[in-house]
C-alpha cells in the first residue's frame, strides 16, 4: 500500500472514529441526564479521569516502545521482537502494580479525596468507583496494554490503518455499551462493570488479527531480556512523566476542578469542552496517520516530503479550523441548550476560550511530532512540565474569582 493510500485509510478509519464519539457524547449526554443526576454524572467523568491518570505508567511505556519501533524499522525482526517481548513481561508488571495502587486509594479513602466534596458522595458510591477503577484496570491489561505492543511492533510493516480501523470498532464499543446499560435501568457500578466486561470480550478477535499478521510478517517469540526490558522501562518514565503532566492539562483537569468547584460544576464544565475534544480528535485524524511516514521521512532526510506534511496541517488549520470555530461560536448555544436537556447553562465566554486553544494547540503539531517520534525525552519532559505548572497554578488562581471560565483562561494561557 502506497503512502497516500495508507494515509487516506487511516485518516478515514480515524474520522469515523471521531463521528462514532461525537454521536455517542451527543447521545449519551441527555441519556446520562435523563437517568441519573448532575452529580451522578460529574462522578462518572470524574471516575473516568482518575482512571486515565492511574494508566498513564503503563501508556508512557506503551509510547516509548512505540516509537523505538518505528526507530528500529522493519527490517531488524529478530530486534523488534526482543523489545516487545521483554515490554509485554513489564507491561503486565505495571499493571499489577496500578491495580495495587487503585486498591491502596480504596482502602485508605484516598478516592473520595479526589472527587472532591459532595453530598451524593456516600460510602457506597466510593465503594462502586474503587470496583469500577479495579473493573477498568483489568480490562486496561487485557484489552490495551499487550494489544496496544502488538498495534505498535507492526507500524512498522504499514500495518497502521488496519490497527486504526480496529480502534473505530472498539469505539463502536465502548460507545454502545454504556448507552445500553444506562438505557436498561442501570447504575453506576453496573454500567462500569459491563463496559469492562465487553472490552475483555472485544480483544478476543482483535489478538486472533495480530498474532496472525505478527505470523506474516516473520516476528517471532523471542525470550524476554530483563536488561533491555529494564533499560525500556527507565527511559519510558521521561515519557510517563510528560504523559502524566498532559494528563493534568486535558483530562485531569476535571480531578483538579473537581475540589474547587464540586461535581456540578465539573458536569458544566466537561459538557462545554466537548466541542474542543471533538477539534483535537479531529486534528489527530490528520496528524497520528502522519508519524510513521513522516520518521521515515526523517530518516531518509527526504526535507521536501516533511515540508510537505508541515504544511498540509497548517492549511487545515487556517482553512477548515479556523472559521469553523468562529461559526461555531455563532450557532452552539440552542443546540448545546438542547443537548443538555437545559439542565446545564452555555457559557459563550468558556467555549470561545477552549476553542481558541485548540487552535493554537494545532499551529505546533508538525514540530511535536518530530520531538515525540524522535524520543527525545528531555525536551518533552520540559515542556509539559511548563504546561501543567502553567495550568493548574491559573486554575487555583482564576477559578476561585470568576468560577469555570478561570479554567478556560488557564488553558488557553499555557499555550
Amino acid at each position: 500500500m502506497s503512502t497516500v493510500k495508507r494515509f487516506l485509510s487511516a485518516s478515514a478509519a480515524s474520522w469515523a472514529r471521531v463521528g462514532v464519539t461525537v454521536v455517542a457524547q451527543i447521545a449519551l449526554v441527555p441519556l446520562y441526564l435523563t437517568h441519573w443526576d448532575v452529580e451522578l454524572y460529574g462522578i462518572w467523568l470524574a471516575t473516568h479521569a482518575l482512571a486515565s491518570l492511574l494508566f498513564t505508567l503503563d501508556l508512557g511505556h506503551q509510547e516509548f516502545l512505540g516509537y523505538e519501533f518505528m526507530r528500529i524499522g522493519k527490517h531488524s525482526c529478530s530486534k523488534l521482537s526482543r523489545y516487545l517481548w521483554s515490554g509485554i513481561v513489564f507491561s503486565i508488571g505495571i499493571n499489577l502494580f496500578q491495580l495495587l495502587l487503585i486498591s491502596f486509594f480504596l482502602i485508605t479513602g484516598v478516592i473520595s479525596d479526589l472527587l472532591g466534596s459532595s453530598s451524593i458522595l456516600a460510602p457506597g458510591i466510593i465503594r462502586m468507583v474503587g470496583i469500577i477503577l479495579i473493573a477498568q484496570g483489568i480490562a486496561w491489561l487485557i484489552g490495551t496494554s499487550i494489544s496496544g505492543l502488538l498495534f505498535r511492533v507492526l507500524a512498522p510493516f504499514g500495518y497502521y490503518p488496519r490497527m486504526a480501523w480496529w480502534n473505530f470498532i472498539d469505539a463502536i464499543i465502548s460507545a454502545l455499551t454504556p448507552l445500553v446499560a444506562v438505557s436498561l435501568g442501570a447504575d453506576l457500578l453496573t454500567t462500569g462493570v459491563v463496559t469492562a466486561v465487553v472490552t475483555v470480550i472485544f480483544s478476543i478477535p482483535k489478538y486472533c488479527d495480530l498474532v496472525r499478521l505478527m505470523r506474516k510478517e516473520n516476528i517471532p517469540f523471542s525470550y524476554p531480556s530483563w536488561q533491555v526490558g529494564y533499560a525500556n522501562f527507565l527511559l519510558s518514565l521521561a515519557v510517563f512523566g510528560k504523559i502524566s503532566l498532559e494528563n493534568i492539562r486535558q483530562q485531569g483537569v476535571r480531578i483538579v476542578l473537581a475540589p474547587l468547584v464540586g461535581v456540578g460544576g465539573l458536569a458544566a464544565f466537561s459538557t462545554m469542552r466537548t466541542g474542543s475534544n471533538i477539534a483535537l480528535q479531529g486534528l489527530n485524524t490528520i496528524t497520528n496517520p502522519l508519524i510513521p511516514d513522516l520518521m521515515r521521512f526523517l530518516q531518509q532526510r527526504d526535507q521536501a516530503r516533511c515540508e510537505s506534511v508541515f504544511g498540509a496541517v497548517w492549511i487545515i488549520v487556517v482553512a477548515l479550523m479556523a472559521p469553523a470555530v468562529v461559526v461555531l461560536q455563532a450557532v452552539i448555544e440552542p443546540v448545546y441548550l438542547v443537548w443538555t436537556r437545559g439542565h446545564i447553562a452555555f457559557n459563550p465566554w468558556l467555549f470561545a476560550l477552549l476553542s481558541l486553544s485548540v487552535l493554537v494547540f494545532a499551529v505546533v503539531q508538525p514540530a511535536t511530532t518530530i520531538v515525540v517520534g524522535n524520543n527525545l525525552l528531555k525536551p518533552q519532559l520540559l515542556l509539559s512540565t511548563l504546561a501543567a505548572l502553567s495550568v493548574v497554578g491559573g486554575i487555583y488562581l482564576f477559578v476561585p474569582r470568576i468560577g469555570i471560565v478561570g479554567a478556560g483562561i488557564a488553558l488557553l494561557g499555557l499555550k
